[in-house]
């Protein structure tokens, strides 16, 4: 059942709790840590880049899952329309959730979807075969 649950339900509800602290802005350009290079330089990485290295691995966690057939992957990915359905209201209504970091997941929410449903139709039709013979005729 934990298997028909969207991934990006995680990080939707992560960035809805740090709204509620205030200047989201802020907050996603805080910097998480800052390493120093070989080269001299300095690489900051930020509450922002957190969320999209997370984002794109929720992506691939979900397009992996996508893979499955059966009533467990038809859930998924009635789920995971109503979670970008989701993301697009909120990045619509909601003026905090008006970033590129916000616009960035709700853009791989949809992706998910999409893969969702082309992998699911591509399964689909390899194993239904018209005729019963697998040449259509």
């Amino acid at each position: 059942m934990f298997r028909a649950i969207p991934l990006f339900v995680v990080p939707l509800a992560i960035y809805n709790l740090m709204m509620l602290g205030g200047d989201i802005d802020a907050t996603l350009a805080g910097s998480l840590f800052t390493v120093e290079l070989l080269s001299g330089a300095s690489w900051s990485f930020s509450t922002h880049d957190a969320f999209v290295v997370g984002g794109v691995l929720v992506l691939y966690i979900e397009i992996f899952k996508a893979t499955g057939t059966g009533m467990a992957s038809v859930l998924d990915h009635t789920l995971s329309m109503l979670v970008f359905i989701a993301f697009l209201v909120e990045f619509l209504v909601v003026s905090a959730c008006g970033t590129s970091t916000f616009f960035a997941l709700a853009l791989m929410a949809l992706l998910d979807v999409i893969a969702g449903f082309t992998v699911s139709i591509v399964a689909a039709r390899r194993d239904f075969a018209i005729g019963g013979n697998g040449n259509g005729f």
